[in-house]
């Protein structure tokens, strides 16, 4: 499985304007609603509420709020980058700079499992966490996360 199968250019938020973590998790599922058709407060909710059973900020700046969704038409992602930083309670306690929006369907457990993995084992890289602090803009970071998936 390669990130590029669920995660659409269009979908990279390259400046989230968000101070907390709900105005995060909003603005990654309003882009997701506007280019799926679906609601952004249900998806939002869904996504708060995955929040309430422990904090998906994984440390070193990066987070992975995921959720399932019944009108998903199958795995989707939205990824968004905060160079102000979001207190979004990580595990490490230090501002979340990357966020890794994900959706599946209510019946799939294995395809959420394995998407989740794979960006958590990119993400662990630290060069190209800083590299996408650094990059331009919504293209270049998603060359950086494509050619870097690429590798594996």
């Amino acid at each position: 499985m390669k990130i590029a199968e669920f995660l659409r250019e269009d979908l990279i938020l390259d400046n989230l304007t968000a101070q907390d973590k709900a105005g995060a998790l909003a603005e990654l599922c309003g882009a997701l609603a506007r280019v799926h058709g679906l609601d952004a407060s249900k998806l939002t909710d869904v996504l708060l509420e995955r929040e309430k059973l422990g904090s998906t900020g994984i440390g070193e700046g990066v987070a992975i709020p995921h959720g399932k969704f019944a009108s998903v038409p199958g795995l989707i992602a939205a990824f968004g980058r905060s160079k102000a930083g979001v207190d979004f309670q990580a595990i490490d306690g230090k501002p979340t700079h990357l966020f890794f929006a994900l959706f599946a369907p209510e019946n799939s457990a294995g395809v959420h499992l394995k998407a989740l993995a794979r960006i958590s084992r990119l993400f662990r890289n630290a060069s190209l966490r800083g590299a996408i602090l650094d990059a331009p803009d919504a293209h270049g970071i998603f060359q950086l996360i494509s050619d870097e998936d690429a590798k594996f």
